[in-house]
Formats: C-alpha cells, structure tokens, sequence
C-alpha cells in the first residue's frame, strides 16, 4: 500500500507541478509592469489588458478543454496545455513587438485553462472518492503557491537576468514540466484501465453542460466568483505598482510584499475547506462569512489608501489572504447544486466565473489609472498618484461588495449533493451522461 499511496502523489503531483507554474504566469504582468511599460511604452489600460489576455483564452477554453481531458485523457492534454503556455511565454520573453507579446500571453492562457481541470481528474481517478474535497483543496493551494513564487522569486529573477530572461526561462522550465507529464504520468491505475469503458461522447457532455448551465442554482457560484475573483485579480496586477508608486519601494521589495495575500491563503485556503467539511458542515455560512469580510478589509485599505505606514498596509494584505480561502468553497458550491453525474461540468463551468470576471475587468481598471495620471514618468513608466489607485481599488471594494450580497443567495447544502431537493421532478427524469469528478 506504501507504494500505491506514494505513485498516486506522483501521478498527481506532476500536473499540479504544471498548474504550480500556470499560476505563476498568472501573477507574471503586476510583477514586470515596469519593465513591459518601459519596453513597449504602454499604458495602464493597454496594461491590463495584456494580463486578462491570460483569461480571455483561459475562460474560452475552459470547457472545450475539460471536453478534450474526458475524450483523449488528462495526461496528453496537460502536456499540450504546458507545451503552449511554454511556446508562448518564450515568444513573449523574445517579443519585438506588442503583437507577439499578446499573442504570447493569449498562448500561455491557451495551455494554462486545461491544468486544473487535468490535475483534478488525476485525482479523481488515482484517489479514493472520499478524498476528493482534500484533493480539491490541495491542487488550489498549490496554485496559491504559484502566485506566491510568481512574485518576489520571478521580481528577483527579472532584476538578474531581465524580464526577458526571466519569461524566457520559465517558458523553458513549462515545456520541461510538460515532456515530464508525457513520460511518467498515467491516467488511471492499470487495474482501472482494463475496467473502464468507453468515455462520454462529445454530444454527451455537451448536453450535461446544458443540464448545468440551465440549472439557476449554479448561477449564485458562478456569479459570486466572477466578482470576488475579479477583484482579488486587479489586486495582484496593480499592488506592485501601487507600492513602488506611492511607497517608493523597487520591484524586488514590492514584490515580497505583494506575495501576502498568497502566503496567508496558503494557510486559509485549505483551512476553510477543512472547516467547511469536517466542523460546521456548512458552505453558504463560511462563505458568505468570508466574502463579507472581505469588503470590510477592501474597504479600510480604500478608505485609508495612501496614509497607513506600510506595515499597516501589510497587515491588510494579509488579512485579504485570510479572509480570501472561501474561494475554495465555489467548486464545491456548484457541484453540489448540479446532478452527482455532472460534477465534473458543474465545477468546470462554476470556475470559468472567475476568469471572465477577470477578463472583462482588467482592462476597464487600467483606464482608470490612466484617466487620473497626472503625466508623471520615471524611466519611460508610468507612475499613478494616489487618486489614480483610489479611483482603481473603489472598483475593486465594489465588485467585492456585489460579491459578497450575492453570496446571500447561495443555497446551503451542508457539503451533500442537494440536486433532488432543488428540483425532485426533474432529477428523477434527468438523463444526463454521468462524469467523473473533475472531469471538465
């Protein structure tokens, strides 16, 4: 059993390595903002809109790519997903002009939206279904850690060899990630291989997706995510700059400092999944809980932007982490308000709020910064008063507070599936095909 227990945590931990470094793409733009304004001369709107490119093509393809996972197996298309976002960072850390480098962070969003899903269908598949909610937890933990070394390490590692370097060489260590997913990574136990029966079929999952998006209880998640997720995205892409604009501080030191929120989910993240599971058997209370305390740590960072000492503000960064960790409570939010047979596309579909609220969010935030800059340069980039930032994190505190009032609207399953109390004549005629947890 020793060796099961070890080759299941290897089978998993390779394409959570590959989520680790999607994650780490995810944060890259906020950290070498100053290097991409000093390069391409660009502004904040143009900025952000170079970030959410990531979400743009990870939302799109979020589901097609759960879809291809369930058809070919997690194992190819998570070393195809880390092979694109490989290619594009390379092409943006060797970019010449902007349309490379947004064509290379289209790529990099491309390969990155199949990892989650391709790790948790790992899991499904080597884990006893009883430890599926951990598994859940731990893969988005391990994204946190992403962010985390997407911070201060990738800043540091900009300051020695360039920000080209440093996109260059992350591109580098994502293809290696990929050829490590082909050559040692399984689907499935062997024993499962010889009883599995032929996967759903495109028009199979493409009903259950249906099923779930007509389904009005996944709305709440879905919605809850888009705008709590957008905001906690405009914060990791504008925090750097806020504290090298108005706190003087470099790239390297604002980075570290940016990175609390991430270490403080590190904790909180898998905290409020064993909490939510395993004491107060509740998802709608520790969410809403959470998501309201969010807007209360938004709204003192907005209300006293710019006046706190920074140790002030680093306690706030943190207790944006903490109060953060509900995040976790979304997949299983949607899930268990879907058929058990679909929790796959439920989870899928329930994630892609997150990203869209992040895409069509982040370039509206860049034109605020830059409807309030005064014309202050410093080495070809833009530096933003502190009006601009006031004006760009009360966007942020509102996307929070519609959040968290719509978290109000969750329904409370008590971490059971509810489906057949939601909706007990339908379910019982409900055909849809069955899906693996994590499938899509």
């Amino acid at each position: 059993m020793a060796a099961d227990r070890g080759q299941r945590w290897r089978m998993w931990g390779i394409p959570a390595l590959v989520f680790l470094i999607a994650f780490l793409h995810r944060a890259a733009p906020g950290v070498i903002a100053k290097d991409l304004m000093q390069a391409f001369g660009m502004t904040g709107t143009e900025l952000g809109l170079l970030s959410a490119m990531y979400f743009y093509s990870y939302a799109g393809f979020m589901v097609p790519g759960g879809v291809l996972i369930d058809s070919l197996g997690p194992r190819r298309v998570i070393t195809a997903g880390g092979a694109v976002m490989g290619l594009g960072s390379l092409a943006m850390g060797l970019a010449a002009s902007p349309l490379v480098l947004f064509t290379g962070r289209l790529l990099v969003g491309l390969g990155a939206a199949v990892t989650f899903t391709g790790a948790l269908k790992i899991a499904a598949s080597w884990f006893p279904p009883t430890q599926f909610g951990m598994m859940s937890a731990l893969t988005a933990t391990v994204g946190v850690l992403g962010a985390l070394i997407g911070n201060a390490p990738l800043a540091a590692l900009a300051a020695h060899l360039s920000w080209r370097g440093a996109l260059v060489i992350i591109g580098a260590v994502t293809i290696a990630g990929a050829l490590l997913c082909l050559a040692l990574v399984r689907d499935q136990p062997a024993a499962a291989r010889h009883r599995a029966g032929r996967g759903p079929s495109f028009r199979e999952v493409m009903t259950g997706t249906l099923a779930v998006v007509r389904n009005r209880y996944t709305w709440p998640p879905f919605l809850c995510f888009f705008f709590l997720y957008a905001a906690m995205g405009n914060f990791f892409l504008w925090s750097v700059p806020f504290l090298r604009d108005v706190y003087g501080l470099g790239s390297t030191q604002a980075a570290l400092y940016a990175s609390l929120p991430s270490m403080a989910l590190l904790v909180s993240a898998p905290l409020t999944g064993y909490l939510s599971d395993r004491v107060l058997h509740r998802r709608k209370l520790p969410y809403t809980i959470l998501a309201t305390g969010q807007f209360v740590v938004w709204l003192g960072f907005l209300v006293t932007l710019g006046t706190l000492p920074l140790s002030l503000v680093c306690l706030l960064f943190l207790l944006l982490g903490v109060v953060g960790g509900g995040f976790v409570l979304t997949w299983p939010l949607g899930a268990e308000v879907n058929p058990p047979r679909l929790a796959g596309i439920a989870v899928a579909v329930t994630n892609l709020g997150g990203f869209v609220g992040a895409a069509l969010t982040q370039g509206p935030v860049g034109a605020v910064l830059d409807a309030r800059w005064t014309g202050a340069l410093l080495d070809g980039a833009r530096v933003y008063p502190v009006a601009a930032y006031r004006g760009a994190f009360a966007v942020c505190a509102l996307l929070v507070l519609v959040g968290a009032g719509i978290s109000f609207l969750l329904e409370e399953t008590r971490g059971q599936n509810v489906y057949q109390r939601l909706r007990p004549s339908r379910s019982r005629r409900e055909a849809a095909p069955r899906m693996s947890p994590g499938g899509s």
